[in-house]
């Protein structure tokens, strides 16, 4: 919030929270020197340089060219402690809406090795400006959920364990969280809402959210409310323990969400 880009910054204060076993974070550039505050530093590579012993995954929406040569990138980033099996990057529909500012969106997926199995763990950023846009992004979410639970009770075919149809399991257990760009009240969270349960409400029953967006930039007046949410699947429901946001930090626009799973 104080205008300068600093991921070094960005990665103590994510460590800080916990030593998380899985980060997930939006907005990640690569050579985008023209966005206010940065010098054009590669986000995912000094994020990454700062969690030692986590792997790193990287998926860019926006892939450019800079005008000298180089490509200019912008999407999600997630870094992981625990063992990554399968990772996928989805582009998500970006269909025209004349007039209305927008750019491509990503989700991007992680199948992680957790205490009790794998889950697939998904980080996205869906569009601002364009609803027509965000909702068939929402519907596009939908659908990978259904198509992870289809995989999860198809019989794999027996290849060899070298070859590249090697199966790796692909579980209908899920996380999904990002930075979703609608309030609770809108029609699409209620259409999330019916694929996965929200973690809040799973560790906080009958209490309001706090804001997670415009808690310390009061600039065009808009009042604080979130929009960066963690979903759970079902069968993961009853391992929600803990859920907070750190109102206090300012290292960005949007608040951290932390969920703990026991």
């Amino acid at each position: 919030m104080d205008g300068r880009v600093d991921p070094a910054r960005i990665a103590r204060i994510a460590r800080a929270l916990g030593e998380p076993e899985v980060c997930c974070f939006q907005e990640v550039a690569e050579n985008f020197a023209t966005l206010e505050g940065s010098a054009g530093e590669k986000q995912a590579e000094i994020l990454h340089g700062h969690f030692e012993g986590y792997s790193a995954h990287f998926a860019c929406a926006v892939d450019v060219p800079d005008g000298t040569g180089g490509r200019r990138r912008y999407g999600n980033l997630i870094l992981s402690r625990l063992p990554v099996q399968q990772v996928f990057r989805h582009s998500l529909p970006w269909p025209a809406d004349s007039g209305v500012p927008s750019m491509p969106r990503v989700a991007l997926e992680a199948v992680v090795q957790a205490p009790w199995g794998p889950v697939s763990v998904t980080t996205t950023h869906l569009e601002y400006y364009s609803t027509s846009q965000r909702a068939a992004q929402v519907e596009r979410l939908r659908e990978l959920d259904v198509e992870r639970q289809r995989h999860e009770q198809a019989v794999p075919h027996d290849a060899e364990a070298s070859a590249v149809f090697r199966h790796w399991p692909r579980p209908a257990a899920s996380i999904l969280t990002g930075d979703f760009n609608m309030p609770p009240g809108d029609p699409l969270v209620a259409r999330l809402r019916q694929s996965w349960r929200d973690a809040w409400e799973l560790a906080h029953p009958q209490v309001a959210h706090p804001p997670t967006f415009l808690v310390h930039d009061r600039k065009d007046g808009t009042p604080p409310y979130y929009c960066d949410y963690v979903f759970v699947s079902e069968n993961l429901a009853a391992r929600v323990s803990k859920v907070t946001v750190d109102a206090d930090t300012q290292a960005s626009d949007h608040q951290p969400v932390i969920v703990e799973f026991r």
